[in-house]
């Protein structure tokens, strides 16, 4: 998220419970920046949005920090009326290296709650880089990508997806370097676009080489522009498995078709996703600059429900969510009644790693 993230140095939130496009167009964008309905009739309806049958995707929502709030799942589930929460998500700290690698006890105890069920699914964060949120000027960053790219820190994630082999996370879905299209994160894509696919295909590479592991890698951009078009950043189909979005209700004023049309928003996504063969999800929503406020929850509800959505998870803390926060009396009703008693869906059958159109195996660098 953009705006008011807690720090992950003082806590790690926790969620309960080829190629790529060289000039950085969309497909559907008639030049980069615009959406295409901008050349549309005046009065003329926009392009309709890429919709699939009505369908339950797996669900969880994000309420805590690090191992101790496991048991909120249970917690959350009934609040919703024994509702069938199948997603647990968390992020590693960027603090320094160790954080990347993961720490056992942590890894051990989220590995072990996903493993009690077949149909749960464990989503992880990881950064990129370190410190992951200590505003590095740009030229830094630009270098720290390019030594990335290199293989300078290849030992850091090797040692990552052994830990998660090891304790039974091998099919968990990363975030790797999440919401690189800001500026937020030392992980951002802006600073060397070529560097950072460059270092995100070898992370893959490297954690891929593990023996075991069906891990698969979620590229999350922000919603919209930003700060760099998220196209720019896509690393190419063999190494991403699932594209997903983070969108929360913002600027003020703005509305959910705003979201949907925008360029680089939802319908872009979809879009994008559909051509490649490859689910979306939704790692974080949330309310945000419009306050308390139900159509959006609707909405995003609906969207997720009717589209190849592989995963979603809210955003439990204010001024996000609903469940742990008290200041969206109706947002939270209304999630209620959408979600309550919700079965869920099993979660998607696990496909070979880069499975889609136009992709060839990535090669396995040597880890350093």
């Amino acid at each position: 998220m953009r705006f008011g993230r807690l720090s992950l140095a003082a806590a790690a939130l926790l969620l309960l419970a080829t190629a790529s496009v060289p000039d950085g167009t969309p497909p559907g964008r008639s030049r980069p920046g615009l959406s295409s309905d901008a050349f549309l009739p005046r009065g003329a309806a926009p392009r309709p949005a890429v919709q699939r049958a009505r369908h339950e995707a797996p669900f969880g929502a994000f309420v805590g920090s690090w191992d101790s709030h496991i048991p909120q799942i249970g917690r959350y589930a009934r609040w919703l009326g024994d509702a069938n929460m199948q997603v647990g998500h968390t992020y590693l700290a960027g603090n320094g290296w160790s954080d990347i690698e993961g720490e056992p006890a942590v890894l051990g105890l989220w590995s072990q709650w996903r493993l009690a069920d077949p149909a749960r699914m464990l989503v992880l964060g990881v950064p990129m880089l370190v410190p992951n949120e200590a505003n590095i000027p740009d030229a830094q960053v630009a270098g720290l990508l390019q030594r990335g790219s290199r293989g300078e820190f290849d030992q850091h994630f090797l040692r990552l997806a052994g830990r998660l082999v090891a304790l039974g996370g091998a099919d968990t879905v990363l975030t790797l370097g999440w919401e690189m299209n800001g500026v937020t994160y030392t992980h951002r894509c802006k600073p060397d676009p070529a560097a950072w696919k460059a270092y995100w295909r070898r992370i893959v590479g490297v954690m891929r080489s593990v023996p075991g592991q069906r891990f698969r890698f979620d590229f999350a951009p922000n919603r919209g522009l930003d700060a760099i078009p998220w196209t720019r950043c896509y690393p190419g189909d063999d190494v991403v498995d699932i594209i997903g979005m983070d969108s929360y209700d913002q600027p003020a004023g703005a509305t959910f078709d705003d979201y949907v049309f925008e360029p680089y928003g939802l319908q872009d996504q979809v879009e994008f996703a559909a051509k490649r063969g490859k689910p979306v999800s939704y790692p974080e929503w949330g309310l945000f600059r419009n306050g308390d406020n139900p159509d959006f929850v609707q909405r995003m509800v609906e969207w997720m429900r009717t589209h190849d959505t592989s995963y979603q998870t809210v955003t439990d803390y204010c001024p996000h969510g609903f469940f742990g926060c008290t200041s969206n009396p109706r947002s939270s009703a209304r999630y209620r009644q959408l979600m309550a008693g919700s079965r869920g869906a099993p979660a998607s059958p696990f496909a070979a790693p880069g499975a889609g159109p136009g992709t060839a195996p990535v090669p396995v660098p040597a880890p350093r």
